[in-house]
Formats: structure tokens, sequence, C-alpha cells
């Protein structure tokens, strides 16, 4: 029998000589971890988001052009976009591809459905938004959309990406 060894950090990734330098000034850069979705059902999880204040308000992200939750969005032009929090940290890794979703994305969970998409079911702070352009920016599509609703829930330590991992504010 083969020992199975758990590992501090993932086998896989490209070492950190290896990536680019951009990749690696990202990484750098600490970002909120908020999924994105869309009716259909279909969801994402970005942790390239934006938000610009205005009038009207807007949403920008980078999202992934061949994703599932982009063929949906094309389709429905609306979405929201949640602000996760440490106890999503599961949720997060189901949308992003990186765990398992026995039944679907939306399987186990309660889920409120909005006119912009399903919103995970409780006191949540969310955005409703209407897209109005993409185009593709490096390997990336920008998303820009127009903010038309906001439910601002309580204001919990956000759920934070940065060199790979998720963190919060405290540590």
């Amino acid at each position: 029998m083969v020992p199975v060894t758990i590992h501090s950090t993932d086998p896989f990734a490209t070492p950190d000589g290896e990536k680019s330098a951009v990749r690696r000034l990202r990484g750098r850069l600490a970002a909120p971890v908020t999924l994105w979705t869309t009716p259909g059902p279909a969801g994402l999880t970005v942790s390239s988001t934006l938000v610009a204040d205005g009038d009207p308000g807007r949403v920008l992200g980078l999202i992934d052009d061949e994703s599932d939750f982009w063929d949906a969005l094309e389709q429905s032009g609306r979405f929201a976009v949640v602000a996760l929090t440490p106890a999503d940290r599961q949720l997060a890794d189901r949308f992003a591809g990186l765990m398992p979703a026995p039944g679907g994305l939306f399987a186990g969970d309660d889920w409120t459905d909005t006119d912009y998409g399903p919103v995970p079911a409780g006191d949540r702070t969310w955005a409703g938004c209407r897209l109005e352009s993409s185009r593709v920016v490096g390997w990336a599509l920008l998303v820009e959309a127009v903010i038309e609703k906001v439910t601002a829930g309580p204001s919990p330590d956000p759920l934070i990406h940065y060199r790979g991992r998720y963190h919060t504010l405290g540590g």
C-alpha cells in the first residue's frame, strides 16, 4: 500500500520562478471573492471585481469567456454579484470548479430567486446588474454592467483571495 501524503501546497502549481511577472503581480494584489449568478441558472466565482460609484453605478469584472456562466449571461443580459464571506469558502471553490458539485452547482444549498439570478438565502449583500458591454482583455473577458439594485446585508469580514489562497481581514 502506498502512503497518502497531504501537501501544504499545491503540488501541481506553477513554481513562482516560472510564472509571468504579470501573474506574480496579480497574485500580490488582494481581491474580494464574489459569486456571480445569472438566470439559467449559472454561476461563477469571480475575484477580479471592481465597483465604480456613479450615476449609474457600475460593476466591472474579468471572467472566463468559455464558462457556462458567460453563455447564460449572454442569453439573459443580467446577473447578481454576491459578496462572499469566510463561511463561503466551499461555495467559492464549488463555483470556481475546484470542488465537486454532485447534483449541480446550486444543489445542497438554499437559494433565493431574483430577477438577476439566484442568490444564497439569508441576509446577504448583493447587487443586481444589467450587462452593458464585454471585450477581451488579456486572457479574460472584461464585463461591464450597470447596477440596477443593491441589497446591503450585514457587513461581516469579506473573503479575500491573495497569492492563490483565501484570507480574511483578520488573518
